[in-house]
């Protein structure tokens, strides 16, 4: 109705998943390069799972349209199917015609296996993708657990897509089905669309509409939609179609607050999303936290590390008030103090702040839910390079000097620390003793700059350092790193040669021993440089 009046050619915001719309966020980006990395590696068992509206279909159809004539696909969006309706539907998908008679479930294999051999001695690909994957029986996943067999002495011969909604993670991990998820060598969560991402949706999905700029959306709508949206592209897609019809009708180009609140009072009948009360996002957030730091004092107690004191005061209660309260003792006078006197904070309170900055956002966002350890990684580096940390971290503007490494004996005395939350244009925001943002400029962290460095580093995989030959994700992730940060490497998934060379040069660009390894440091300073 609005198309031809704001002058799109289509349809902006429509529900169907159009993979020309795929907006690549950080997390779709990721999501789609696992699913390149599984089919192209031959992985064999590819699992992508999130929540409803996350764009999980609109993923999938964008990779038909990608990957190159040589690999043939069979798609499958009916999951409600039976283990003989299954193999029927995927040989049709293939092409591969029916013989004559009644066929058995041999006869539908065995045809199969003839042509993903003849695909393979062509040098092809074969994938089956089967989204809702949820709804499959337990009967139809050991059927495809079966089709997974079909292998050469060195090869998958169909790379299997499973993709599907969350509890489709938990599905998978019953007993039943121990010998199929074992079988998984690739796996994603597509998470929803952060604040930022938000407009860059809308404003992506507009353009490939064919519009002229002529329609705008303000700030505060940018604001609201992702309010309640809470960044799923279907719900944006939802409230936006219905602000624009709003806006239609009234003649107006312009989108406003006040439009997007409109359009989600008239579809709340549809899709509520009440926020939460104050008191009980507290409550929520207490539960998780206490939990987590007791685990890093067990930590603490394994890894040696010199912070058990401060991490247990924040359990005590500190930690629901300012990070930034330090003691002090009642007889005391309270004085006022300078501006810049206040943003020097103690070892206590500088630590807390960078437990509580990664927890807000850090680990609820990539690690809840994972196995992981924390640590605190400290290490010197050239006051200039601060400009590349992507991290909250904190420098010792006066102190001992700590030897490069991510544990507790790394990080010797230091009295005052400046603690930085995040880079601006012409310096950081670093957070006072009051616990507030306070600018401060880029000469003033270089005079400042002191004797070391420090962030909190989440562990994976701890005791495995990657070497020249591996292979993997976690190969993928560090190449991609490498290469965001000005390094000539692909993201191959192959340790090889260059990715050997140019982790050597980053090391003795960064001060580290050049050995090519990328080991716990290595890794941890590539994540404090990591989006």
């Amino acid at each position: 109705m609005y198309t031809s009046y704001f002058g799109f050619r289509e349809n902006p915001f429509s529900l169907t998943p159009d993979p020309n719309y795929l907006y690549f966020s950080r997390n779709h980006k990721e999501a789609f390069d696992h699913l390149l990395y599984g089919i192209n590696e031959r992985k064999g068992f590819i699992v992508i799972t999130g929540g409803i509206g996350t764009g999980k279909t609109t993923l999938c159809r964008a990779l038909l349209d990608t990957i190159d004539s040589s690999t043939k696909t069979a798609l499958i969006f009916n999951a409600y199917v039976s283990d003989m309706e299954l193999l029927r539907t995927i040989n049709q998908e293939f092409g591969i015609g029916a013989g004559v008679g009644t066929q058995s479930k041999k006869d539908y294999v065995d045809s199969l296996n003839e042509y993903l051999l003849e695909t393979f001695s062509r040098g092809g690909n074969s994938v089956l993708l089967i989204d809702e994957a949820q709804n499959l029986s337990r009967t139809v996943l050991e059927q495809i657990r079966m089709l997974s067999n079909l292998e050469t002495e060195k090869e998958k011969l169909v790379q299997i897509v499973l993709a599907g909604q969350t509890e489709l993670r938990e599905f998978l991990a019953s007993p039943s089905l121990r010998q199929l998820n074992e079988r998984i060598m690739v796996r994603y969560d597509l998470k929803p669309l952060d604040k930022k991402e938000v407009q860059g949706y809308v404003e992506h999905r507009l353009v490939v509409a064919g519009g002229k700029g002529n329609l705008r959306f303000t700030k505060g709508a940018h604001e609201a939609i992702y309010a309640y949206s809470q960044g799923n592209p279907r719900r944006i897609n939802g409230v936006c179609d219905r602000a624009l019809l709003i806006a239609y009708s009234m003649d107006e180009f312009t989108i406003s607050r006040r439009t997007i609140q409109k359009a989600i009072d008239d579809i709340r009948g549809d899709v509520a999303l009440k926020a939460r009360p104050r008191g009980l996002f507290q409550k929520k957030f207490t539960s998780l936290f206490i939990p987590l730091l007791l685990v890093l004092i067990i930590a603490a107690g394994f890894g040696g590390w010199n912070y058990r004191k401060e991490i247990s005061a924040l359990i005590s209660g500190e930690h629901e008030v300012s990070v930034a309260q330090t003691e002090r003792t009642q007889s005391a006078p309270v004085r006022p103090r300078m501006k810049e006197e206040t943003l020097f904070l103690d070892e206590q309170t500088s630590l807390a702040g960078l437990f509580r900055f990664f927890y807000a956002k850090e680990f609820q966002r990539n690690y809840a839910g994972n196995d992981v350890h924390l640590g605190l990684y400290s290490t010197y580096t050239a006051p200039e390079h601060y400009i590349m940390f992507k991290k909250p971290f904190r420098v010792c503007v006066d102190g001992a000097a700590p030897h490069a490494g991510p544990s507790s004996s790394a990080a010797l005395p230091c009295a005052r620390y400046l603690l930085i939350r995040e880079l601006t244009a012409d310096g950081a925001m670093a957070i006072n003793a009051d616990g507030e943002e306070q600018p401060v400029t880029r000469d003033f962290i270089l005079t400042h700059w002191g004797q070391g460095v420090s962030w909190v580093y989440p562990y994976k995989n701890y005791a495995v350092d990657m070497v020249k030959g591996m292979r993997g994700l976690d190969v993928i992730k560090l190449q991609q790193t490498l290469k965001r940060i000005g390094y000539s490497v692909g993201p191959t998934g192959l340790y090889d040669e260059p990715t050997f060379d140019q982790v050597m040069r980053f090391q003795g660009d960064f001060g580290l021993i050049a050995d090519g390894i990328a080991g716990t440091r290595t890794k941890g300073l590539l994540y404090q440089m990591s989006e």
